[in-house]
């Protein structure tokens, strides 16, 4: 093994949180690296206007996503099942290069809910402990929704995110969202501007009593210039969004937002196609002394450094801390540890609706984050006393794209193949709409990840073991809010509603969403988490952990706008407090 000069700061993964750790800290003065698995990819040369709208290198053949010879895991329901290696990523898709998931995403950027962060003392004070689900294993954050507020704005205005604003400092404000917590600043950018069928839901949801608005996104509506001084261009609604790069520099990503300005700083280095195998501690196991890594030559390096920042995908996060040794196992058995513990998912689900010819919907003009949204019955907006389930969902009418390989919507019944199918395609083309929800997924006690007895990776590294399955408390929220949607969808005028309810056992086969949670959670004390409230690690003070392995739970939203706010509120305690008394714990101010 080769030993390299000592540096500040080690970041593993360039993502989203790594970018801006990397800039953020790179601008502080601290001499910074960056060490990523995969290659480098940039706008210009990857995503090019004239190659990359193609729909079967990237989302059949899924040319950016991580491949199980890289890094898979083995999955299972339940604790007495055995797990199997996932062969090919299916139910969520990590990304594999500068960027990771930022690249592929549709941008759907949302605040939680200011009642997610005090989850269980809400829940509790309001139904009862006996309310919860039995071996629920959900907790309060360490946080508040008002102390991170000032750091969800700036991300978005460094996303440039487009939306309406629904509550300005506590007063409501027309066309937003009135459930959602207080906003210290309008949106970056106006709201993409609606199709048919957002138009069509904004009227049946009013009607039925609902309060619609426009979806959050990261896909900017206007030219913009956010605060790093990075330029976006609008949004062509050119329907390549989800799983695609942006050729446009019109879809919020590391490499629209931040990495223009990281790369001209001489003080940081950004090394590709090396991954890093573990981090270091010196002999008391107290202080990491930097990582090691293997590049793509196979050779073995040390990079030592003061300060070491876990910016990978959430799940390879808590592989990395289990590797190293970092951290007490979770054990469901006796309930102790903290590391895999908690993790979570997301309970999608939805309904289908079937037009008459004459409505056009035109979903090919789509973009990753057009849709009209509705909160009512997301988080605890509503009571859920006579429901007997916890947690919720949104409601959406999105238009994302109808590219001709996927977008290939038919009747229940249809043959597979053959000239009924094609009949059916060809009738159903342009007329067909969706009301879907993005559900939350709390945590169980047999819900958790660890490292597999048996399976192992090309460097003879254990694979991680994930534990899952939805609960019925999951189930039953999503029964409720798929047939909230159905109702949305008869309003809107389908002639045919098809309910498609969440059903059990999970599978690693279809996908349904990337947003995996919890893992190596922040809270209060190392008796309930992996990470203190600023993120900074229990035992091992100069190790932070970012991405939404933190969560102890997952809320009906998705995940990175969330991340987001958490990366700048540790980078805020780390600049401001930690390298003021580094090697340090930090006790809450």
């Amino acid at each position: 093994m080769s030993r390299l000069p000592k540096k500040d700061v080690v970041i593993i993964g360039l993502g989203w949180t790594g970018s801006i750790m990397a800039h953020e800290l790179a601008q502080a003065g601290l001499d910074v690296v960056a060490i990523e698995r995969g290659p480098w990819r940039d706008t210009a040369s990857d995503y090019n206007i004239g190659t990359a709208p193609d729909e079967l290198r990237y989302a059949i053949r899924q040319d950016i996503f991580l491949r199980p010879a890289q890094e898979t895991l083995t999955a299972r329901n339940t604790p007495d099942q055995v797990a199997l290696p996932i062969r090919k990523y299916g139910s969520f898709l990590p990304g594999n290069g500068v960027g990771g998931a930022g690249v592929h995403w549709n941008g759907h950027t949302w605040r939680f809910m200011p009642t997610d962060f005090n989850l269980r003392s809400h829940l509790v004070g309001r139904y009862g402990e006996g309310f919860l689900p039995e071996h629920s294993t959900i907790q309060d954050w360490p946080v508040s929704y008002d102390e991170l507020e000032p750091h969800y704005d700036f991300f978005e205005k460094v996303c440039g995110i487009s939306g309406k604003a629904g509550n300005l400092r506590g007063a409501t404000q027309a066309g937003g969202n009135p459930f959602e917590g207080w906003r210290s600043d309008e949106y970056p950018t106006p709201p993409l501007k609606p199709n048919l069928a957002q138009n069509l839901f904004h009227k049946a949801a009013t009607e039925l009593g609902l309060h619609p608005f426009p979806l959050p996104g990261a896909n900017v509506s206007t030219a913009y210039t956010n605060p790093y001084g990075v330029r976006m261009a609008p949004c062509t609604y050119c329907g390549f969004c989800e799983w695609f790069g942006c050729a446009n520099y019109s879809k919020s990503s590391p490499q629209t937002c931040v990495l223009p300005v990281l790369m001209r700083q001489t003080n940081f280095e950004a090394r590709t196609l090396s991954e890093v195998t573990k981090i270091n501690l010196a002999p008391d196991g107290k202080t990491a002394t930097g990582v090691t890594y293997v590049d793509s030559a196979g050779r073995e390096w040390e990079q030592p450094a003061d300060l070491v920042l876990l910016c990978a995908y959430s799940l390879f996060n808590v592989r990395l801390l289990m590797l190293s040794g970092i951290g007490t196992q979770y054990d469901p058995a006796t309930g102790k540890g903290t590391l895999g513990r908690n993790y979570a998912y997301q309970t999608n689900a939805g309904s289908l609706g079937y037009f008459d010819k004459d409505t056009h919907f035109n979903h090919f003009a789509g973009a990753g984050s057009l849709g009209m949204m509705a909160d009512d019955f997301n988080g605890d907006v509503f009571d859920h006393g006579p429901h007997g389930f916890i947690g919720g969902a949104n409601l959406a009418c999105n238009s994302t794209n109808a590219r001709p390989i996927s977008s290939r919507v038919v009747p229940p019944g249809t043959p597979r193949w053959g000239a009924q199918w094609k009949k059916a395609t060809v009738e159903t083309a342009n007329h067909t709409a969706n009301v879907g929800s993005q559900g939350s997924s709390y945590s169980y006690r047999d819900c958790y990840l660890d490292l597999d007895p048996t399976y192992k990776d090309p460097l003879g590294r254990p694979l991680m073991r994930m534990t899952f399955d939805f609960k019925e408390n999951e189930l039953k929220m999503s029964r409720f809010i798929v047939d909230r949607t159905a109702e949305v969808m008869q309003a809107m005028g389908a002639k045919q509603v098809v309910k498609n309810y969440k059903r059990g056992p999970w599978d690693v086969v279809p996908y349904q969403t990337t947003h995996n949670t919890g893992g190596a959670v922040m809270g209060n004390t190392p008796e309930d988490s992996v990470v203190n409230r600023y993120t900074q690690h229990w035992d091992v003070p100069n190790v932070f952990v970012s991405g939404a392995c933190l969560f102890p739970q997952n809320a009906g939203y998705n995940p990175t706008g969330t991340v987001g706010a958490l990366t700048y509120w540790a980078l805020d305690a780390i600049k401001n407090r930690y390298l003021k008394n580094p090697g340090q714990p930090m006790v809450q101010a």
